[in-house]
């Protein structure tokens, strides 16, 4: 799903076997980009690109219950959640709420966390988009979600 929170940015749905990265979108909170991006190559490049004009970068949506591997994983949050320095992750939807990030993964250990926890250039990869998993987890969310992914693919 993409949070709330980056509605007014251009958005597409993840593919499998991609490279994303942990982005500061200019509301403030943190989504999920390309690493293929070409606006990674100009965010990144230095201080010349504090002085042009700043587009976002197209945010990218993660459909519930996919698999990434979550690399860099500060040590902070190594210590607090029990976790290795690269990690297999769910991405979930932790709340329906409206107005609160609901963007979130779950380790293999159980644990959860918000995505805005995570640091700006973190990278993950995608390894699967399937809901084969999910649907022995959370039966009840499979239809929700494969009609999101029909809408992405649609739309």
């Amino acid at each position: 799903m993409c949070d709330y929170s980056l509605a007014a940015f251009r958005s597409r749905l993840a593919v499998e076997a991609e490279e994303l990265m942990v982005y500061c979108f200019p509301t403030g909170c943190l989504g999920l980009i390309s690493s293929a991006d070409p606006y990674v190559k100009r965010e990144f490049a230095g201080w010349q690109t504090y002085f042009s004009p700043r587009e976002a970068p197209c945010a990218v949506c993660i459909p519930h219950g996919a698999r990434l591997l979550l690399h860099d994983i500060p040590l902070r949050l190594q210590r607090q959640l029990g976790v290795g320095a690269e990690e297999h992750v769910t991405f979930i939807q932790m709340s329906a709420d409206g107005g609160r990030y609901r963007d979130g993964l779950r380790f293999m250990n159980g644990q959860e966390i918000s995505l805005q926890r995570l640091l700006q250039g973190q990278r993950t990869d995608v390894l699967s988009l399937s809901l084969a998993a999910l649907s022995e987890e959370e039966p009840d969310a499979v239809e929700a979600i494969s009609s999101a992914v029909e809408w992405w693919t649609l739309g």
